[in-house]
């Protein structure tokens, strides 16, 4: 079973469905393992319906075998959840729902059913309130295997790595440390290792605009600079800090394959203007590999036949690396 991954629609009230449907439409024009839908059977068709797929849906229980991910119905586990409309607006509603797809998942995992899964997006401020920064940490916290999950937001061409995630700014400078850093880059030098065989090239910027350094910003010389030199003692290819503001403009010229930042958006903003959605969302650390489509719920568009699958499909083809 160790080919097959599962696919958690996550918050059902978003695009999710069109970008599964279209991911199992285009199956056969890139490589794939077999795969199955974790989500509610009757909503699914529901949507299907709605957005005018000509697909075929088929339900599979708990103890599927493998043939039964065979032929052209798109296979799919069924949660149980009432919506009569196909779409309604995103509320805590869906909150319990998508916690039990979750778990489901983790219980496909536990018993070796899967070897991963890729879940789709959710509203992190509904679903979790307070209680966790993201998806990201919400699995940590159930596998209970990693006090620091690490966020990769990876492609083919250069990936990127926020040292703190879903916090506001103004947190940020104080969940800056030297262990957390070196956990980090490690975890990140293993995976480019273990997964695609391969030394990467890592840069780490720092906090400050031009790595300002003075004895109120002290983060620079103190903590990201000693922590590089700790790491390089490792053998880990590692350059920095560099200057924040030019290090997506040098990263094709120095070969770097991850810019690790200090903040969510001071290597997001930079990355989804150059490579749009074309990346995807892994959690390292987990016992498992679990990914996730780099782009949100898109509300907007909810319904309207018009959300891009390329994330969806990136997620899953990388799996062809295990």
């Amino acid at each position: 079973m160790k080919k097959i991954i599962a696919i958690i629609v996550g918050e059902p009230n978003s695009i999710s469905s069109e970008i599964i449907f279209k991911s199992w439409i285009l199956r056969n024009k890139y490589k794939h393992k077999k795969f199955f839908i974790i989500g509610n059977f009757k909503l699914l068709n529901l949507q299907k319906e709605k957005l005018k797929f000509k697909i075929k849906l088929k339900e599979i229980k708990k103890n599927f075998c493998v043939k039964d991910l065979d032929g052209n119905h798109l296979p799919v586990f069924n949660v149980k959840y009432n919506q009569n409309k196909p779409f309604e607006k995103i509320s805590t509603k869906t909150n319990k729902f998508i916690f039990n797809c979750f778990e489901e998942s983790l219980d496909f995992i536990k018993k070796k059913k899967i070897s991963g899964l890729i879940n789709c997006p959710v509203v992190k401020e509904t679903l979790f309130k307070d209680n966790y920064q993201g998806v990201t940490e919400y699995l940590s916290n159930k596998t209970s295997k990693i006090n620091n999950p690490v966020m990769l937001i990876f492609s083919k061409e250069l990936s990127v790595s926020p040292l703190t995630t879903h916090i506001p700014i103004s947190s940020v400078k104080n969940q800056i440390n030297q262990k957390k850093i070196i956990e980090n880059i490690i975890l990140i030098d293993k995976f480019f290792k273990n997964f695609l065989n391969k030394k990467p090239k890592i840069a780490i910027l720092g906090l400050n605009p031009h790595n300002y350094y003075s004895k109120n910003h002290y983060k620079e010389k103190k903590i990201i600079n000693n922590a590089v030199l700790k790491i390089r003692k490792n053998k880990i290819n590692i350059v920095g800090p560099i200057s924040p503001d030019t290090s997506f403009m040098i990263a094709k010229k120095y070969k770097f394959d991850v810019i690790i930042g200090m903040y969510h958006d001071q290597v997001l903003t930079p990355f989804k203007a150059v490579y749009g959605f074309k990346a995807i969302n892994i959690t390292l650390g987990l016992p498992f590999v679990r990914i996730s489509p780099d782009h949100g719920v898109a509300e907007n568009i909810t319904g309207k036949g018009i959300a891009s699958p390329v994330s969806l499909i990136e997620s899953i083809k990388f799996f062809n690396y295990l």
